[in-house]
């Protein structure tokens, strides 16, 4: 029977702000329903190599959250999952969650690898920002939680052409199973928290910036991918075009944010995160030469200011203060960047290697609809809409919000955010 003043709350997204709540939550005693779409949790902050301001490595941090949050008694983990419904009332509510089959029993699968060893399918893979390829059959990357594979309907040759099932031979623990449907269930919660996380804006609508037409041009978080020990390249960065070591980077900010014509916003974190990866990019090899082009640096987090010093000085990062009008390419389809110099406003060109695009965080492009279904409103940006003076609530009651799902926000400040989402649905379900 379904009961009121229920001390469960439902966290929508399994990133780094869904994770600390969670765990917030569930320390509190409090029974935690943690859905995410994906097959792993981890989110954005999984796709990472290192995180600013002490570049310790990005997975070392998560892992550990990761392992906790499968683990903890009070949280139950809803995986390829998504809520399609939503009724009741405050302290109350019923959530319907459909869930899509994963094809491989869960208390069978011990990750071994064999299936996807044996896979004769590749298809790109979105977790490696489709750098590379992966197998109908796999897992979204080696530390993911849960640790279980996952079947690609929509590529594997069983589904599409009625054939193979070489990963049901090889699996010695016969845990494939072709006949697991797509489910529905209905849950009864208290309360909400929405962290759903964010989307890249995609520069392919810039065409002067010449992405998706030359190849030594890419996005900063493929890049994190490409420079990654766990991506496609194994930690040795080489350019797209020719396999050769870059020796010239140059990182472009604000690609789509502080635009009228795109996104108005500033994302925040991008003077950080540039800073970050030209730092990891001269760790793996001490000749780069690193210039990042800005309008305005924005570093107002504690030592912020002192790690972009950090840069210059150990480093040897260069601060260009100019507007990028324009990416050519030449012969060698080395990127030539023309800009404006703001400080004396004089046209320049230089030449490089490899070209990084700090690319505006964006809503989720399915965010809008996730606010219909909870009856909750998005802003002029399409972010979740919160109050003016109490962040984290939003425009609905027993609703809350925390990390990018509501505004561009680095990972400490996600964490803060779904920390103080945490305490206010506990403050809620444990008063009734």
């Amino acid at each position: 029977m379904l009961g009121k003043n229920l001390k469960t709350v439902m966290v929508i997204g399994g990133g780094i702000a869904g994770i600390q709540a969670s765990l917030d939550l569930a320390e509190r005693g409090i029974n935690v329903e943690l859905v995410e779409k994906n097959a792993c949790i981890g989110g954005r902050m999984a796709q990472l190599d290192k995180t600013f301001p002490t570049n310790d490595c990005s997975i070392c941090i998560l892992a550990p959250k990761l392992a906790e949050c499968f683990r903890h008694p009070n949280i139950t983990l809803h995986t390829l999952s998504e809520v399609k419904n939503l009724s009741g009332q405050p302290g109350n509510f019923i959530v319907k969650i459909f869930k899509k089959a994963r094809y491989v029993k869960a208390e069978e699968c011990i990750n071994c690898g064999q299936c996807i060893e044996k896979c004769p399918m590749r298809v790109d893979d979105e977790f490696d920002m489709k750098l590379r390829k992966r197998r109908a059959i796999y897992i979204d990357y080696v530390q993911g939680v849960p640790s279980i594979m996952t079947i690609d309907k929509e590529n594997c040759l069983f589904f599409t052409k009625n054939a193979c099932r070489i990963c049901e031979k090889v699996c010695e623990r016969e845990a494939i199973d072709f006949d697991q449907k797509d489910e529905e269930m209905e849950l009864n919660v208290g309360s909400v928290i929405v962290a759903t996380g964010y989307d890249i804006f995609n520069p392919k609508t810039l065409d002067s910036l010449g992405y998706g037409r030359y190849p030594n041009v890419v996005t900063a978080l493929e890049f994190e991918r490409l420079i990654s020990a766990s991506g496609p390249l194994g930690g040795h960065l080489t350019r797209p075009s020719d396999k050769n070591e870059p020796k010239k980077l140059a990182f472009i900010n604000c690609v789509g944010s502080r635009d009228i014509k795109n996104n108005p916003y500033c994302s925040s974190c991008c003077c950080m995160y540039t800073t970050k990866e030209a730092m990891i990019a001269y760790e793996h090899d001490n000749e780069i030469d690193t210039s990042i082009f800005y309008i305005d640096l924005r570093a107002a987090g504690k030592g912020f200011r002192e790690y972009i010093q950090r840069g210059c000085d150990e480093y040897a990062i260069k601060y260009i203060k100019g507007k990028v009008a324009k990416i050519l390419e030449d012969d060698q389809r080395n990127p030539l960047i023309i800009y404006e110099d703001i400080n004396t406003s004089q046209v320049k060109q230089l030449k490089f290697d490899l070209v990084i695009l700090a690319s505006t965080m964006i809503p989720k492009k399915d965010a809008g609809e996730l606010a219909k279904i909870l009856g909750i409103k998005i802003n002029d940006f399409n972010f979740f809409k919160a109050e003016s003076y109490q962040p984290q609530k939003s425009s609905k009651e027993g609703i809350f919000l925390c990390g990018t799902c509501r505004e561009p926000m680095d990972i400490p400040n996600s964490v803060i955010d779904a920390s103080g989402a945490a305490a206010k649905a506990a403050e809620m379900v444990m008063r009734g």
